[in-house]
């Protein structure tokens, strides 16, 4: 099956720092591409992989399960560290929840984690049905395209594949019992308006994880996908400025800042 436009994986070798960038559950790369391309462009390392039953058409990622997304990010975690001094991980959505297990399995080999509105439930009652529905039912609407920049699209199914999601709740409900296990500093972003995944998942993460160093920002004019909508171009700033912050010998931030509750430009609470 060809690939829809933009699905395309996209890799940069730049310097010693390397970044991970994690798309969300059935989106592709094109929602993350501009982020993983900012990236490239001031000299870091990055990797954004095509997760597998993804990019193509939704039959392809019924028959895939979280295994082999998470299996993906995490061949490509370690494919970073054997020519980068550090690594960080970003992902939006399912992509933060991959992002979260890296860090929750892999320790000091994950040296920082950026989210933009990262998933921890699959919501509704629906959710509850899925074991049983999954075998009646093959698909539901998709939840591509939450965008309210106008004439953005995200290239995505539009449809769900219920197998895949049962998989993806499956997978949720497992990550939330590992929260505890992530130590790594944190940059968390999320939309108060998201119609895809709620605010109140972003608030369960920050209570879960263990980092000292967190800091949360609100995204005031973007929805789901927020790499692709108005505060794009922040999220981008604040992601190299975290990287930078803990990096020696990038960006003009000092690496030495010390970890704890940091300012936000725009009002935002940050804890450590």
């Amino acid at each position: 099956m060809p690939l829809l436009p933009g699905a395309e994986p996209f890799r940069h070798d730049g310097g010693e720092v390397g970044v991970l960038v994690c798309h969300g559950f059935t989106g592709s790369p094109q929602s993350v591409r501009p982020w993983a391309d900012y990236l490239a462009e001031r000299g870091l390392s990055v990797s954004l992989p095509l997760l597998p039953g993804h990019g193509t058409h939704w039959q392809d990622m019924a028959i895939t399960g979280w295994q082999d997304w998470y299996a993906e990010v995490d061949r490509e975690l370690w494919s970073l560290r054997e020519r980068c001094s550090q690594v960080f991980v970003c992902g939006l959505s399912m992509g933060g929840a991959l992002t979260l297990r890296l860090a929750a399995k892999h320790g000091d080999a994950v040296s920082g984690i950026v989210l933009v509105n990262p998933a921890n439930k699959v919501h509704g009652l629906a959710a509850r049905a899925l074991p049983v529905v999954r075998h009646l039912v093959r698909t539901t609407k998709g939840i591509a395209s939450d965008i309210a920049k106008p004439g953005m699209e995200e290239t995505g199914y539009d449809r769900v594949p219920l197998h895949a999601a049962h998989s993806f709740r499956r997978f949720l409900r497992m990550l939330d019992s590992e929260l505890p296990q992530v130590t790594q500093p944190l940059l968390l972003m999320h939309s108060p308006e998201d119609h895809v995944v709620p605010p109140a998942d972003s608030a369960r993460i920050l209570a879960r994880v263990s980092s000292r160093d967190v800091t949360e920002r609100l995204l005031e004019h973007s929805y789901h996908v927020a790499t692709l909508d108005h505060d794009a171009p922040w999220i981008f700033e604040e992601t190299y400025g975290f990287i930078s912050r803990l990096s020696a010998g990038i960006g003009e931030e000092s690496a030495g800042e010390p970890a704890g509750r940091h300012a936000d430009p725009q009002g935002t609470a940050s804890r450590g």
